[in-house]
Parts: structure tokens; C-alpha cells; sequence
């Protein structure tokens, strides 16, 4: 029994399935971060930039 604890406790085969598990959330964590603040100011750009389309009178013939 002490032998099969003893190899258990050495086996690191499933430690990179971790590691990378780790990373992944980690990077998807960063991108979220950085994307969330990014999508609000493109929204009310977005929304400005229609406002001012809407104002404009295309085909108007000043005579």
C-alpha cells in the first residue's frame, strides 16, 4: 500500500493538462478584461455616430 501512495504522489503526467487548463482561463480572464471596456465605448460611439447620420437631409435642393 505504501508503494502505490508513494508512486501516486510522484505520477505527474496530468500536471500539464492542468497547467494549460490554468493558462487558458487565464488568457480568456485577460481578454475579457480588456474587451469589456473596449465594447461600451464602441456602443455609445456607435450611437453618436447614428444620431448625427439621422440629422443629415440627403437629396435637399436648396432652390
Amino acid at each position: 500500500m505504501n508503494l502505490i501512495l508513494k508512486s501516486f504522489g510522484q505520477d505527474d503526467s496530468g500536471a500539464v493538462t492542468v497547467d494549460w487548463v490554468v493558462l487558458t482561463a487565464a488568457v480568456i480572464g485577460l481578454g475579457m478584461v480588456v474587451l469589456i471596456p473596449i465594447a461600451y465605448s464602441s456602443g455609445s460611439s456607435a450611437q453618436g455616430i447614428s444620431d448625427y447620420m439621422g440629422d443629415i437631409t440627403v437629396g435637399y435642393d436648396k432652390q
